[in-house]
């Protein structure tokens, strides 16, 4: 079994500069990060924390699906955790979106691969890289209109079959051949740190030209998952996404839609 050196004390400290007291756990399995900071909160724990699984046995994606991933410790295949604090944002609207703009500049810099697929995957070259959940929880006791935000992060670091994926599956060495999870990590949190915050302040207007220029769906032909079809017209200030279809242009702001990009043509 791989071992592997994680840079918890100097995250801690890159972390706690952003965001008082937020602390950084790497756990060798574990069913679920989200799952697991979701307890917490319910429980009335609302610290803020970086949780990483070296494995995880349920990990979850989107619309309660299985997130199924290659084991960091046994291949390094797969970076998962979940980054939990106390947010209270104006408007939770395009906050998803913020999160795949953070994560796609920490990984891909130069903004030329990695694209985001409304609302919540990060994509490259037309396949799958990683995916990224939001939830929410009302910790006992709590105050004002603060919730428990939970963000849980999946990529692929190396290539896994693609056996039972809707989306052909890509993975980060395509990119960064060194690519390894604890480095990976390193790069990703500071900056997601400092986006969630900047969001729980400004909402999505900081984030909506960063997300334009990796908007997967722009200008293609989409069908959702009510059957309704149209062509993407990019997203709205609050990050609904825009489909221009028979009847003219319609915002999709449901977390219940799924959006499959037709072949272009």
């Amino acid at each position: 079994m791989q071992s592997l050196s994680w840079p918890i004390d100097e995250l801690r400290v890159a972390l706690a500069a952003l965001l008082a007291g937020c602390n950084v756990e790497v756990l060798p399995e574990i069913d679920s990060t989200n799952t697991e900071l979701m307890r917490r909160a319910r429980a009335g724990n609302t610290s803020p924390v970086l949780l990483v699984a070296q494995r995880q046995t349920a990990g979850r994606g989107r619309l309660g699906r299985p997130w199924l991933s290659a084991d960091v410790q046994d291949t390094g295949g797969a970076l998962t955790f979940s980054l939990g604090l106390p947010l209270a944002p104006r408007d939770w609207s395009g906050l998803s979106l913020a999160v795949g703009v953070s994560v796609a500049d920490s990984v891909d810099a130069g903004g030329e691969r990695v694209r985001l697929k409304w609302p919540n995957d990060l994509w490259l070259d037309e396949r799958k890289l990683g995916g990224i959940l939001i939830e929410t929880a009302w910790p006992q006791q709590a105050q004002g209109s603060d919730r428990y935000l939970v963000i849980g992060i999946g990529l692929n670091l190396a290539p896994r079959a693609a056996e039972g994926l809707a989306t052909p599956p890509a993975w980060l060495r395509e990119l960064d051949a060194g690519a390894t999870a604890p480095d990976v990590l390193r790069r990703i949190g500071p900056p997601l740190v400092a986006a969630v915050l900047r969001f729980g302040q400004a909402g999505f207007a900081p984030f909506a030209a960063r997300f334009a220029a990796r908007d997967a769906l722009a200008g293609r032909e989409v069908v959702l998952s009510d059957g309704t079809a149209g062509r993407a017209q990019g997203v709205a200030d609050n990050g609904a996404l825009l489909v221009q279809g028979a009847g003219g242009i319609v915002p999709v702001t449901s977390a219940e839609l799924s959006v499959r990009p037709q072949a272009d043509r």
